[in-house]
């Protein structure tokens, strides 16, 4: 096998889908910044103290689970696994990758206040809790596991969200970030508690536009997911690595 002509044809593909699908553009993007990523705050950990490289490590596991999935869910978009039709949405893929990293990332917001101060290990048990349900609920209605239509599903999802709201804004979480009494926990927490907030809510839109509303557009779905993924799993971990420096004393000027 001649390896140089299959190179040359995979970048030909490659080059060919970039140009004419903009869909196909978002899932190699996001590869590239999940790649990114993960390298990145790997090699910032050793950069902080101690106390915050949990946190830094857990961010470059979420780039880095992203990133693995990604090669696959753009390899299904464009045709390239036997299994999955050029074009479909890889809805299975992507909730083997949500199941993953969210949960990591949720557990996060316990894992940057405990950085500095002690807090109860049953906050962490509801915030995996919390992200287990709207991840668990929002599959079955995609997916149709043990009957659940898509509106229930919704449902069950959006209970798991807005309790993990809670907890972030007002429950035990809130009131943990506030009794560290320190600026950098304020800064990570406040600023990855906006992410989850205002960047997450992309979707529970994106599921209502795919699967409760008529005439849904596959395409523009996955693109929405997949910018919304570089946003919140990439940003979410430059917010911790933002304050794990300042805390550190670190300064890259």
């Amino acid at each position: 096998m001649d390896t140089t002509a299959v190179v040359e044809e995979v970048v030909e593909v490659a080059q060919l889908s970039l140009a004419t699908d903009f869909t196909a553009f978002t899932f190699w993007v996001a590869s590239a910044v999940m790649f990114m990523g993960a390298a990145f705050f790997f090699m910032e950990r050793f950069t902080v103290k101690k106390e915050w490289q949990t946190s830094l490590s857990v961010a470059c596991l979420v780039c880095l689970v992203a990133f693995w999935h990604y090669l696959y869910m753009r390899a299904g978009y464009m045709g390239e696994l036997s299994y999955q039709e050029a074009g479909t949405s890889p809805t299975e893929l992507r909730y083997v990758d949500w199941l993953i990293t969210v949960p990591l990332q949720i557990v996060e917001f316990y894992l940057i206040v405990a950085a500095v101060t002690a807090v109860s290990l049953g906050l962490f048990w509801k915030l995996l809790a919390g992200s287990l349900v709207m991840l668990v609920g929002g599959y079955m209605g995609e997916a149709g596991v043990m009957g659940v239509d898509a509106m229930t599903g919704f449902i069950i999802g959006m209970i798991g969200w807005v309790y993990v709201i809670w907890l972030i804004w007002a429950g035990d979480a809130a009131k943990a970030a506030a009794g560290a009494k320190n600026e950098n926990v304020a800064f990570a927490f406040n600023g990855i508690k906006w992410i989850v907030t205002v960047g997450w809510i992309i979707y529970p839109i994106g599921y209502a536009m795919g699967y409760l509303v008529d005439g849904s557009d596959v395409s523009g779905l996955n693109s929405l997911y997949n910018l919304a993924d570089v946003v919140n799993k990439f940003l979410f971990g430059l917010v911790i690595w933002h304050a794990a420096m300042r805390d550190s004393g670190v300064s890259k000027a």
